[in-house]
């Protein structure tokens, strides 16, 4: 994996790259759809790659337990079991863990959980959960990590960290040690933690940094603090991180959210908001939230956006929209997720023209009051 840094806004700390991989290159800032069980809810890979999808996320956790990363290496790694040519990023499952706050136990061994579909028991080590993820087969891999709940005393997360920074140099270890298995390359990402201390934030990027990875993640955000802290903990993070290698801010978020932490320096987002709101009827537009089921669409002849060129905003009005999701029909569900990851890889590509213009800052401040409406 080859990451090239090709223009940093002038007025901000917001970037511009290239990100090649084996499975193709990725222009950032990049937003990932998330594809948790090998598919992105509703979409099909085609859908994907007509929205100029770069890349997506699929989840270790749930993959491992269902069909399993065996049956998914049968078939030649995920790539080939979706049917998906593009890069694939996969979570090393430490989130999943940490929201089974009843059915896991954390040692320096690892993490000891239960399964939340048969109770079963098993258990994520630093090392097996390498292991999963090249089985998998994803470009990007991620290291075993704590994620810190919020709020959270700065004892537990001084030990949290400790733990993660342990857990990532033997991942990092095994990975540089470990043969991989389809021919192509793939790559380990350090996670920063360190909840909304910086002292610890600053530890743990120091820690990590040493171990030179080929990217890194900001975890442990968007977990319920406050979204200043959540600003001021990545911009933080962005200060202490390579120039030449990639970020990744977990889990984030709104596109008022991602605009604000490409502005702070983040090249990679993923978040399950677009879609997750589109099959609920909520659906993102350059005029602010639109929620699509009210009453008030019920004879309304225009398109969801009458400034997007995606299949759905060219060829389906508000009220047809409005009467599948009345009417519990799937299309509306799939229609809207199309919309919102159109939506969403568009902001991102506007946003990185803007960066290369030198241009980001005042865009972004003319475009923000109208996004963050609601319709």
């Amino acid at each position: 994996m080859k990451f090239s840094l090709i223009n940093t806004d002038q007025n901000s700390k917001a970037r511009a790259g290239i990100l090649e991989t084996d499975h193709g290159i990725i222009k950032t800032p990049i937003f990932m759809p998330v594809g948790t069980q090998g598919t992105v809810k509703t979409q099909t890979p085609k859908d994907l790659l007509n929205n100029n999808v770069q890349i997506i996320l699929g989840n270790t956790y749930h993959l491992y337990l269902r069909p399993g990363h065996q049956l998914i290496s049968d078939f030649g790694g995920l790539h080939k079991f979706m049917n998906w040519d593009k890069p694939i990023l996969t979570d090393s499952g430490g989130f999943q863990v940490y929201s089974l706050t009843e059915l896991r136990k954390i040692s320096e061994e690892g993490v000891t959980f239960r399964s939340h579909i048969d109770g079963s028991k098993h258990l994520f080590t630093p090392q097996n959960v390498v292991d999963i993820q090249m089985h998998i087969g994803s470009d990007i891999m991620m290291v075993l990590d704590e994620c810190t709940p919020y709020p959270c005393s700065f004892e537990y997360a001084e030990n949290s960290i400790n733990l993660t920074n342990n857990w990532a140099e033997i991942a990092r270890d095994y990975w540089n040690k470990t043969d991989q298995l389809y021919g192509y390359s793939q790559a380990l990402f350090g996670i920063v933690q360190g909840s909304v201390f910086k002292e610890l934030r600053e530890k743990c990027t120091g820690y990590l940094t040493k171990l030179n990875f080929p990217g890194y993640a900001i975890g442990g955000l968007a977990v319920g603090e406050p979204k200043s802290e959540m600003l001021e903990m990545t911009d933080f993070c962005t200060d202490r991180l390579p120039d030449d290698k990639p970020r990744y801010l977990m889990g984030v978020g709104t596109p008022e959210d991602i605009l604000d932490c490409i502005e702070r320096g983040v090249d990679m987002f993923d978040c399950v908001m677009p879609t997750r709101n589109a099959r609920n009827g909520t659906v993102f537009t350059s005029k602010g939230k639109v929620i699509i089921k009210a009453a008030k669409y019920k004879q309304d002849k225009n398109p969801i956006d009458s400034d997007c060129n995606c299949y759905t905003c060219l060829n389906f009005t508000r009220a047809y929209i409005r009467h599948l999701f009345n009417v519990n029909e799937i299309l509306g569900m799939h229609l809207a997720t199309l919309h919102n990851i159109h939506y969403y890889l568009e902001l991102v590509s506007e946003a990185r023209n803007q960066i290369i213009k030198n241009n980001f800052k005042d865009w972004k401040e003319k475009i923000i009051i109208n996004i963050t409406q609601r319709n």
